[in-house]
């Protein structure tokens, strides 16, 4: 990694080159076509600049730069069965890569069903308020995702009462306006579900499998606690066997010493 050292307003900053590239992957390429190098290094050093203020940890010697402004979101998949009947979750979720920048954001969503050639559209979300696009879906669908701002990072979707021509691919799009101060970016994100619909709910393979471990253990621990039992038995019996043939040798030792001190008192009376 390289660092380079940039002089603005009197004031010398450090930063990495290969760090604040990908910082600006959110800039147009066109945007750096159609500008000159000095101009190109002074946007990047105000994008740079409007991401300071998130905590970071900084190390100049091992040559790292980690911004830490984005940890609290991520991307889980979708599952993909449901069952007739049941409701279902459909999760689309796109992070915004920098929290601090100013962003809105509209969502649509398609469906291709199994067999079908093209997409049609279902569903769309814009400014807060939800439209369902297509007649199969309609009073089945409802939104799931962020709530109360149209900075939208949670686009997942509800279907309520599952059938079984609900079968296929679904597809999610983000359409985000990130606004910069001299300028705003459009980018688009896309996101694929691929759903199967049953009748009966099936087990996966790991539940399953955790099931029968579950009941191996449970019988392993019985017949360890079955044979620990016996051994503490045995070796308790054992030991009063012991303690027994202790205690006759005992009382016959005490028989006989008391006979020859008889025999001894008798032969002195004579």
């Amino acid at each position: 990694m390289r660092f380079k050292l940039i002089e603005s307003n009197g004031k010398n900053e450090w930063w990495n080159t290969s760090i604040l590239a990908a910082a600006v992957t959110d800039v147009h390429r066109s945007f750096y076509r159609s500008t000159s190098a000095a101009s190109t290094q002074a946007e990047l050093l105000l994008l740079w600049r409007s991401i300071r203020h998130c905590d970071r940890t900084k190390d100049v010697s091992a040559g790292f730069l980690f911004p830490l402004c984005n940890g609290a979101c991520a991307e889980p998949d979708s599952d993909t069965e449901a069952v007739v009947g049941q409701g279902f979750k459909l999760t689309c979720i796109s992070c915004k890569r920098r929290s601090e920048v100013k962003a809105s954001a509209t969502v649509e969503w398609y469906f291709k069903a199994k067999g079908e050639v093209d997409f049609v559209q279902i569903y769309t979300y814009g400014e807060m308020r939800p439209t369902i696009e297509n007649e199969h879906f309609m009073d089945r669908l409802d939104w799931n995702g962020s709530k109360r701002s149209n900075d939208i990072q949670d686009a997942s979707i509800y279907i309520l009462n599952v059938t079984l021509n609900d079968s296929g691919t679904y597809r999610c799009f983000f359409n985000r306006i990130l606004t910069y101060e001299n300028y705003e970016y459009t980018t688009v994100v896309s996101k694929v579900v691929y759903l199967s619909v049953v009748e009966k709910a099936t087990r996966g393979t790991a539940s399953i499998v955790s099931e029968v471990m579950m009941y191996v253990s449970i019988i392993g621990l019985q017949v360890w606690l079955l044979i620990e039992m016996i051994y503490c038995y045995r070796k308790i019996a054992a030991a009063g066997e012991e303690a027994l043939r202790e205690a006759a040798n005992a009382e016959y030792l005490a028989i006989a010493s008391e006979s020859k001190d008889n025999c001894a008192g008798a032969q002195v009376g004579e």
